[in-house]
Formats: C-alpha cells, sequence, structure tokens
C-alpha cells in the first residue's frame, strides 16, 4: 500500500495566517478557484487582469500535485497526430512557441532526439489508432511515420516560431554525434520542443501576476473545500483545523485528478476523470549525462510508454510511466517502475552503467485525463473540456475543468476564464497571449546580456554565482528580492551556498510557505537535486520559525514532516547530523 500524506492538521504552534484570516473577513467573491496547480492558478491569474473579484484556494502547496510531477517538459505533444488531435497539436505548438517568449526565465528551448531502430515499424498500427481512437498492437515507431510526424510538427510549428526545422540523419552520422547510443541504431530523427526545468516557480510566478493585478484577488494554499452549507463552500485551513463558510457566484473546480471528489465534497457525484500515474527519477550519473550530448533522448518504447532521458543541469531525469491510477492520488514511484527505467536506459545506451545507487529523487504523480474506459492509458487525450453544472438551491454555478496539460495551460486558462466572464456576463478587458510573466519581463537573452543585466540590476549582490544565482530563481524579480536582501543584515546558510537567511524571510512574507519541505521542493531545487542534508532541513526550519510564529515543538514537527516526506515519497533517505552520529556512537 502507498504510504498516505501526512494531515496537515492539527499542527502544534500554528498561528493564523494573515491570508486565512483576510477570507474570513470578507467570506465572498463573484468566483471561488478550487485547485493550485497551473490550470487553476492560469485562470486566477486571466480573472484578476479582467478586473473579477476572483479566490483560489488549494488544499496543499501551489503546483504539489500533477502540476509538479510533470516531464519538465513544454512539448506540442507530436504523438498525438497519430490520435488524430490536429487540434490539441497545433495549440500545443503555438503555446510552446508562445511560453518561449513570455516566460524565457524559465522556459528554454530543448534540442531532442529520438533515435529509430526500423523502418517500416508502425505503419499498420497507425491508421488503425488514427481510425479508432484505440490503442491498437503495441510497437516501435520506424522511420517512415517518424518523418511523416515530424514533417507535420514542423508545420504546425511554423506559427510564431523561431525554433530550427526537425533534421533526419543515418545510422554514421547518429553515433558520430551520440558515441554511446546502441550501435544497431538505423536514424537519430533530431527536432526542437521546450524544457521547464522549475515548473513550480514558473506557477508562483503566474500566481503572483495574479495577486499583483488586483487588490481584490486572494489565494490560499492549505485550504481545503470540505462541504457546502446555505449555498455556500465550506473551507478548511489545513494548517490549523478552522472551519468558515465562504460564498461565490462561480465555483471552478480546477483540482485535476481531484475533481470528482472535490464535487462529491459539494454535494456533486460525477464520473469525470481517470487519471494515470506517472512516475519518474533523477539520477546523479555523469555517464549518462554526457551520453545525452546535452539534448533529450525521447522516443517510444515497445510496450507504447513515451520514455525520456533528458539531462537537467548536472542531473539526469528518466521517465515516465503511463499506468492508470485507480483510486490512489497519492502515488509514489515504485521499485517495479524503477527498475523499468533502468530498462529502457539499457535499451539505449547499452555499455553505460548505471544503478539504483545514482538515485537522488524519484516523483509520481496522476495526470487528470478524462475517463477512458477501455482506451490504454497511453493513448488517452491530453485535450480538455469544461463541464457545466447549473446552481441549485441557492447553490452557484459550478464549473468543473477535466483534462489539460502543462503546455496549453495559458490557452487552457483563457478558455475558463472566457466560461466564467460568460457566467458574469462581464466583457473580457485583457488578453494574456503576448503579455510576459513574471520574471519573464525584459529577461537578458545570452551569456553577455545576463553579465550586463546583473551589473545593471543587481548592484548589491557581489558574489557573481549569488547574482546569477537569484536571476535563474526569479528572473527579473530578483532585482526586487535582491532589494529586499540589501534592507537587513545577511549571510548564506551554512548548510547550502544557494539560500541566505533573508531570502528565506522573503520567502516565508512574500511566497506563502507553509512547510519546509515547501522551500525544499517547490520554492527551490534542492531536494530535486539531491541536495538536501538533515543540516539543511533544521536550519531551514529554524530560520523560517521567527517569520512565520513557529515555536520550539513546532520546528522539530516541521524537520520530522519533512524528513517523512522526501523519505515516503520521493526516496530521499536523509542521514542524521554528523554530531547526532558521534553522540549516539560515544554513548
Amino acid at each position: 500500500m502507498a504510504p498516505q500524506p501526512r494531515p496537515a492538521v492539527p499542527l502544534p504552534s500554528s498561528p493564523p495566517r494573515p491570508s486565512v484570516s483576510a477570507l474570513r473577513a470578507r467570506p465572498r467573491a463573484q468566483v471561488l478557484i478550487i485547485g493550485g496547480g497551473i490550470n487553476g492558478v492560469g485562470t486566477f491569474r486571466d480573472l484578476a487582469l479582467q478586473g473579477v473579484d476572483v479566490t483560489l484556494v488549494e488544499r496543499g502547496d501551489y503546483c504539489q500535485g500533477a502540476s509538479g510531477a510533470s516531464s519538465h517538459m513544454i512539448h506540442g505533444g507530436i504523438r498525438y497526430l497519430e490520435n488524430g488531435e490536429f487540434r490539441l497539436v497545433h495549440e500545443s505548438v503555438v503555446e510552446r512557441n508562445r511560453l518561449l517568449r513570455i516566460a524565457p526565465h524559465y522556459v528554454k528551448p530543448l534540442r531532442t532526439t529520438i533515435p529509430v531502430l526500423t523502418t517500416f515499424s508502425g505503419l499498420l498500427n497507425a491508421p488503425l489508432r488514427f481510425l479508432s481512437h484505440r490503442s491498437g498492437k503495441p510497437g516501435a515507431r520506424g522511420a517512415v511515420l517518424i518523418k511523416i510526424g515530424l514533417s507535420l510538427y514542423d508545420a504546425f510549428s511554423r506559427e510564431g516560431g523561431r525554433l530550427p526545422r526537425h533534421q533526419f540523419v543515418g545510422r554514421k552520422r547518429a553515433l558520430a554525434e551520440l558515441p554511446r547510443l546502441r550501435p544497431d541504431v538505423k536514424y537519430a530523427a533530431t527536432y526542437f520542443d521546450a524544457s521547464v526545468h522549475n515548473p513550480e516557480r514558473l506557477t508562483l510566478d503566474v500566481l503572483r501576476d495574479g495577486l499583483e493585478a488586483s487588490r481584490e484577488a486572494r489565494a490560499v494554499n492549505y485550504v481545503s473545500a470540505v462541504g457546502t452549507h446555505d449555498g455556500a463552500v465550506r473551507l478548511r485551513d489545513e494548517l490549523t483545523g478552522d472551519e468558515f463558510d465562504f460564498a461565490a457566484d462561480v465555483v471552478v473546480n480546477a483540482s485535476g485528478a481531484w475533481t470528482d471528489r472535490t464535487n462529491s465534497a459539494l454535494g456533486a457525484e460525477t464520473r469525470y476523470m481517470g487519471g494515470t500515474k506517472g512516475s519518474h527519477i533523477v539520477l546523479d550519473a555523469p555517464e549518462l549525462l554526457a551520453a545525452t550530448g546535452g539534448r533529450e533522448i525521447f522516443f517510444e518504447h515497445a510496450d507504447g510508454r513515451i520514455v525520456l532521458i533528458y539531462p537537467i543541469g548536472d542531473r539526469v531525469l528518466v521517465g515516465t510511466t503511463d499506468i492508470d491510477a485507480g483510486e490512489d492520488l497519492t502515488p509514489v514511484c515504485t521499485e517495479e517502475e524503477v527498475a523499468y527505467f533502468f530498462h529502457l536506459i539499457g535499451h539505449v545506451f547499452r555499455d553505460v552503467p548505471v544503478d539504483p545507487s545514482q538515485i537522488v529523487y524519484s516523483f509520481s504523480g496522476v495526470r487528470p485525463l478524462p475517463r477512458h474506459d477501455d482506451t490504454a492509458p497511453g493513448f488517452v487525450s491530453r485535450d480538455y473540456r469544461i463541464e457545466r453544472e447549473a446552481s441549485a438551491d441557492g447553490a452557484p454555478v459550478r464549473l468543473s475543468l477535466v483534462g489539460g496539460k502543462w503546455t496549453t495551460f495559458r490557452a487552457l486558462s483563457e478558455h475558463l476564464a472566457d466560461a466564467v466572464l460568460g457566467e458574469l456576463r462581464v466583457p473580457r478587458s485583457t488578453s494574456t497571449a503576448e503579455l510576459p510573466i513574471g520574471g519573464g519581463a525584459g529577461f537578458p537573452d545570452g551569456p553577455a546580456a545576463r553579465r550586463d543585466w546583473i551589473a545593471t540590476h543587481l548592484p548589491t549582490v557581489a558574489d557573481q554565482a549569488r547574482a546569477e544565482g537569484l536571476l535563474e530563481r526569479y528572473g527579473t524579480r530578483a532585482e526586487a528580492v535582491a532589494a529586499f536582501l540589501a534592507e537587513g543584515p545577511d549571510r548564506m546558510l551554512e548548510s547550502t551556498d544557494e539560500l541566505s537567511v533573508r531570502e528565506l524571510a522573503y520567502l516565508a512574507q512574500h511566497e506563502q510557505v507553509g512547510h519546509v519541505v515547501d522551500v525544499l521542493i517547490r520554492r527551490t531545487s534542492l531536494a530535486f537535486r539531491g541536495l538536501v542534508t538533515s543540516e539543511l532541513v533544521w536550519e531551514v526550519a529554524e530560520t523560517l520559525a521567527p517569520h512565520l510564529g513557529w515555536e520550539s515543538e513546532r520546528v522539530r514537527e516541521e524537520v520530522r514532516h519533512a524528513e517523512r516526506t522526501l523519505a515516503d515519497f520521493h526516496r530521499v533517505a536523509i542521514a542524521p547530523p554528523r554530531a547526532e552520529v558521534e553522540g549516539a556512537v560515544n554513548a
């Protein structure tokens, strides 16, 4: 049985949060959005920009669910062409190109290579899949089919795109470019998509845009929708256990895989969702990293699953599985999945040594896909739709989002916001199509421009590596962060050279930190890269404590909570501090 997330309530010494107090002081909005993944947050931003009085609540932390368990790709979905989903692929590619423009601080071009082992495989199955929308017989795609798909992909990519067209090379050149590929490779197809190395920070940036767009816009994490009362939604503060009513004219259910459960809590039984589980592992494997040549290696395995071996900084991300999730909406990466991933690595790079000891992190999530009956998980549509439930007995109109993917979040949010505006009879006043996201505004393009920007905008940050780290984490919002850091005495933490005591104060004041683990997993990438130590957990907890009103008992519980979360859900076993070990031995 998979471990269940520890309940957030009641925790010792959980003082009232100002954000929750503000909801209780004015328990009404035109729109209540339930769900703080990228689609809920994107819709929040869009509505706030229209001047709508909108409130968002999230039962955990922002981007904690499927949005934080993604493959870190912004892509058009070339394989969806085979399913006949031309609208989705076109929209995805257009939105990919757009995010490269409006969020350049987090979304970057990603060179991707498909190793091809056959010439004609898949030519008979593909038409059957296209016509029947069923999975057909699993099998790898051959060169002809991949060439057709990439040509169509290039055609879709022309709209607003600056990425190069695909290239197709034979075995000799493929092995010259990637010499550690299996020697029987026949071709290599290379094209460009995009990556998002920090999906959690992009989500926070979109959220910040919404909060800054309107004084009436409010968003609070660790608040869940648990029922209804006299036409209002009953909310619960998950950090204190307090409950209160909140009224709205329109309720938007954007809780992803939890959509049916959220509707049930609101008194409506629905059967919209049929999510699939996707797991990944992160490796500290220098030989494998070098073997990728800085490219994502992307292919479809013989069982029909999509496989990616993806260099992110000095780590390698390997994924993903696509398994019916059933009722388990808090999954973990299993030993069977880990074995599967290492089999896949060996399938492509036969002589590159890797082993489970190199895993520094793992994660798993449930894709918010529609109920799909007998369609195989890998062939379920990644498109989205909006379900409307009319008001009854004084209850607000409810709009439920079904489906959706990371790449199309801006377009999806626009469609969902338009549906809300229609219910409110409010015209759209602003488009988000070319509106820069947060720290993407004025983001410098290229190393020289980055150095110039840092010299001009971060003059108080003496250390160049520290300045570059702030620019990478916050985009051009790093200027405001640096100004905050300069307002008081500051020093780097003893357990990491990537965080300072003043930056933790900034996160506590401006980014709604609820738990220590929020900093380790979602406000930074320290956990993802396997850089969390026991010393770091304690230092973060003790540094946050005065800013969040935590007493000593709460600090200890936060440390235990972080260590359990990392161990149970991410395969991160944190050794106790050296002093504790030495003390135990001496005793």
